[in-house]
C-alpha cells in the first residue's frame, strides 16, 4: 500500500507530453546523406554485392566501409524478409541499401520500395520505354503507378516521418542495368528518360549477348562497353542525365573503371570473396603458406 502523501506527490510530479512529443523530429530521419545527394556533391561511390542474405555479412561489409551493399534480388537465394534483416543491419552500420529487384514489374517494385532502401536496381532495360515503365513503378499516382501503402510501410517509417510525400522520390536513386547489345544501342533513350538517375553496365551479360559469354574481356564487348560509358559520361546528370555505375571484373579493376569516369563501382560480391578467403586459408593449412 502506497502512503496517501507519497502518491500525492508522484501524481504532482508527473506532468503529460505534449502530443507531438511522441512523433520523431525530421533530423531524426535525415541523419544520413541519400546515395543520391552524394553523387549531387561530386563523391565517388563503392559498393559491394550481396548474395548471401547474410545479415552478419552485410553488417560487416557495412562496417569495413562500403558506401552502399547491393542486395542481390535477382541471383540471390533470398526473398523479400531476408532482404530487410539485412537493409536493417547495413543502416544500424551506418552505410546504405540498394535492392536489385528480379525483373521490371510492378509487383516486385512495390514490395523492395516498401522495405525503404536507398536505391532500386532494375535488370536487362533494353529501351526508353522499359526505363519510363520502371520510372513509374516508383512513383506515386498521379505521377507513376506505385501502389499506395505509404502510411504503413517501413519506406516512411510506417507513417512517422511527416516528410515523406515531399521527399521520398528525390531521395529515391533509380538505377537501370544496360546488360545487352540491344540495351547499349537504345542507350541514349534510356538516359534521356525522366527520374532514371544512373546507368548500371552489365558486362557479363552483355559479353552473353554477343556471344562472347566465357571471353567478357573480349574486344569486341569492350567496344561496346565503350559506346555506352560514352553516351552516359556525355549527358548531364543535373540536367535530366544519369551517372554511370559498373561491376569490377577481371578484366576492369575498380580503379579502371573510376579513371574511365564511373560514378558509382561495385568492386565484388560477397559469396566469391568468402570463397577465396576460405580456399586461401585451406590451402595455407594443407600445403603451407606460399
Amino acid at each position: 500500500m502506497i502512503p496517501n502523501l507519497y502518491r500525492t506527490s508522484m501524481l504532482h510530479s508527473v506532468q503529460p507530453l505534449p502530443t507531438n512529443s511522441l512523433i520523431p523530429s525530421k533530423a531524426f530521419f535525415s541523419s544520413q546523406r541519400s546515395l543520391k545527394t552524394r553523387l549531387r556533391e561530386g563523391e565517388n561511390l563503392y559498393g559491394l554485392f550481396l548474395l548471401s542474405f547474410s545479415p552478419e555479412m552485410a553488417e560487416v561489409a557495412a562496417f569495413a566501409g562500403y558506401d552502399f551493399i547491393v542486395i542481390d534480388l535477382e541471383h540471390g537465394a533470398g526473398g523479400i524478409r531476408e532482404a530487410l534483416h539485412c537493409i536493417r543491419a547495413v543502416e544500424a552500420a551506418g552505410s546504405s541499401t540498394v535492392l536489385r529487384v528480379p525483373d521490371n514489374c510492378q509487383a516486385w517494385t512495390k514490395k523492395a520500395l516498401d522495405l525503404g532502401p536507398a536505391g532500386i536496381m532494375f535488370p536487362m532495360i533494353e529501351t526508353g520505354k522499359a526505363a519510363s515503365d520502371a520510372v513509374s513503378y516508383c512513383r506515386y499516382r498521379p505521377k507513376g503507378l506505385r501502389g499506395c501503402a505509404y502510411t504503413i510501410v517501413r519506406d516512411s517509417k510506417f507513417g512517422f516521418d511527416e516528410e515523406y510525400l515531399r521527399s521520398y522520390s528525390d531521395q529515391l536513386l533509380i538505377m537501370c542495368q544496360i546488360e545487352s547489345e540491344e540495351g547499349v544501342k537504345n542507350v541514349k533513350d534510356i538516359v534521356a528518360v525522366d527520374g532514371m538517375d544512373c546507368v548500371m553496365m552489365g558486362p557479363r551479360d552483355l559479353s552473353a549477348s554477343m556471344g562472347l559469354l566465357h571471353d567478357p574481356g573480349n574486344p569486341k564487348v569492350k567496344s561496346v562497353m565503350r559506346t555506352a560509358e560514352t553516351a552516359v559520361l556525355a549527358s548531364d546528370p543535373a540536367n535530366g542525365g544519369a551517372y554511370l555505375a559498373g561491376m569490377a571484373t577481371a578484366e576492369d579493376k575498380p580503379v579502371d573503371l573510376r579513371l574511365r569516369g564511373y560514378h558509382m563501382i561495385l568492386g565484388a560480391t560477397d559469396v566469391p570473396l568468402f570463397k577465396k578467403a576460405v580456399v586461401d586459408d585451406v590451402r595455407s593449412f594443407k600445403f603451407g603458406s606460399s
